[in-house]
């Protein structure tokens, strides 16, 4: 089973299974994508030990993740801050008093996907340290688990050899499963909330297409800005897909 069931988060689901180098699927049990975990009950925790958990990685900005720490029980931690930038750009605009309407969240949502991919390349990098440097299972996660979470799964899965097609539906899976918090007397219209805690095809779209238009193809990026070497490629591939 793909979403693993908690209590405390809504978004934890496996990579494995999709195809990827020579039809190899992905394992299962080794690489998980998830919302944060600072509300995980004892019975999630118990859950999630038996998964075999050793590291997480966690994108969320300082003061995201010191607001709402987290601890699991034999696994390391490591934060690979990636700061949130929409909600504070949509802070800026109702200082201004400008309205805030669902195209105008859709294109912010879009530029921060293209900057993810282009100014946090060495975030991304860094995770692909983590999965070279040792084989247990891990999980990388954000506050939602869809933006920089979505980001990150992406290009482990592209790395992988798993298809672009595959790698949106795995992407879009977040809108049938994820939860939005429940934010009282939010000053943001409802038409702009809707837009920011779901996901849609065009924002990952926009990162790979401003990755096409940079590199021509998904390798030439995990080479040149990733510092993925066709060894570390091949690496990956042996440690993550099935043989």
């Amino acid at each position: 089973m793909r979403l693993v069931r908690l209590q405390g988060a809504t978004n934890f689901r496996d990579l494995g299974g999709y195809a990827g180098r020579e039809g190899r699927p992905v394992r299962w049990r080794r690489l998980f994508r998830s919302d944060h975990l600072s509300r995980l009950t004892r019975d999630d925790h118990a859950s999630l030990s038996g998964l075999g958990l050793q590291r997480s990685i966690d994108f969320r900005g300082l003061a995201e993740r010191a607001a709402s720490t987290y601890q699991l029980p034999g696994v390391v931690q490591h934060s690979l801050a990636i700061e949130p930038t929409v909600v504070q750009r949509m802070e800026e605009m109702a200082s201004t008093e400008r309205e805030l309407t669902g195209p105008i969240v859709v294109g912010l949502m879009e530029d921060l996907y293209r900057s993810l991919v282009n100014e946090q390349a060495g975030r991304f990098g860094e995770l692909f340290q983590q999965l070279l440097r040792e084989e247990g299972p891990l999980v990388f996660h954000c506050t939602a688990g869809k933006d920089r979470t979505g980001v990150a799964a992406a290009l482990v899965l592209l790395a992988l050899g798993v298809s672009r097609e595959q790698v949106m539906r795995d992407y879009l899976l977040t809108n049938e499963v994820f939860e939005p918090p429940e934010v009282p007397h939010a000053r943001t219209p409802p038409e702009a909330l809707r837009v920011l805690w779901r996901v849609q095809e065009s924002f990952l779209g926009a990162a790979l297409d401003a990755i096409e238009a940079e590199h021509g193809e998904i390798d030439r990026y995990l080479t040149h800005r990733l510092g993925l070497t066709p060894a570390a490629l091949d690496t990956l591939a042996d440690r993550y897909l099935e043989s």
